[in-house]
């Protein structure tokens, strides 16, 4: 039987883990070849790399700091020459700085903007070069982007929100095209850098309907979705995966 997406090939930002990992090998599982970024950690990325390969996939990483305007596009690039092609772009990379807004350095304001905004542009302006019909976009955000359920998220809300707009825009100048764009919004989920056991995880959980953070598979499942042929006639579109954060 052949896997839904045999002989397309997947750039996932900060593949090494999170999210990200779980999203590189679950694209992997339906039959991509994946190539990831990440910024430290090579033996983390080297093991996705490895478990990838066990799939049956090819499968390379390659180092790129997403603040690094460079990099990112370089990375895009060297992507498509190694695999001879460019399917599916998740824009997974995302960094969060909480606090007051009085509190929010400059240095704070641009790294944020620059990974979580201008990073996913640049990647998608360099990877719909090497895009077809049938390509997918696929950029991940924030519940936070549609509820602001506490204070302090001021800098992080405004740079996901922004995903929104970069979204539709883009559903909408590349539909012609046959390219599909598309926005997953996860709630509280299970990852190193927002752990359901760390400090605030209970206020999280409070703030959804299931009373529980999700799990990085869960996010994972959505974008292999999209990025199948189930998710053919869905474009500009903005999915919670949230476990009813926004409800």
């Amino acid at each position: 039987m052949t896997a839904v997406l045999d002989g397309k090939v997947a750039f996932v930002t900060g593949g090494s883990r999170g999210i990200g990992e779980a999203v590189a090998l679950r694209l992997a599982e339906e039959g991509a070849d994946v190539a990831l970024t990440y910024r430290d950690g090579a033996e983390r990325a080297a093991d996705v790399v490895d478990r990838v390969k066990a799939l049956g996939r090819r499968a390379w990483a390659v180092r790129a700091d997403s603040s690094d305007p460079i990099a990112v596009r370089d990375a895009v690039d060297q992507a498509a020459a190694e695999f001879g092609r460019l399917d599916i772009v998740v824009n997974n990379v995302g960094i969060g700085v909480l606090g007051p807004i009085e509190d929010m350095s400059l240095e704070d304001i641009d790294r944020v903007l620059n990974i979580n905004v201008r990073a996913p542009f640049l990647v998608s302006q360099a990877a719909v070069r090497h895009m077809t019909e049938g390509g997918r976009i696929i950029n991940i955000g924030s519940c936070m982007a549609e509820r602001v359920a506490f204070p302090g998220g001021s800098l992080y809300t405004t740079s996901k929100t922004a995903l929104t707009g970069l979204t539709k825009s883009l559903a909408r100048e590349l539909g012609p095209r046959g390219i599909r764009v598309n926005l997953i919004h996860p709630g509280p989920t299970e990852t190193d850098m927002n752990p359901s056991d760390g400090p605030g995880a209970d206020m999280q959980k409070g703030f959804t309907a299931l009373g529980h953070y999700g799990q990085p598979s869960d996010v994972a499942a959505t974008v292999a979705h999209l990025a199948g042929d189930a998710g053919r006639y869905i474009t500009g579109a903005t999915i919670a995966v949230d476990g009813g954060f926004t409800a």
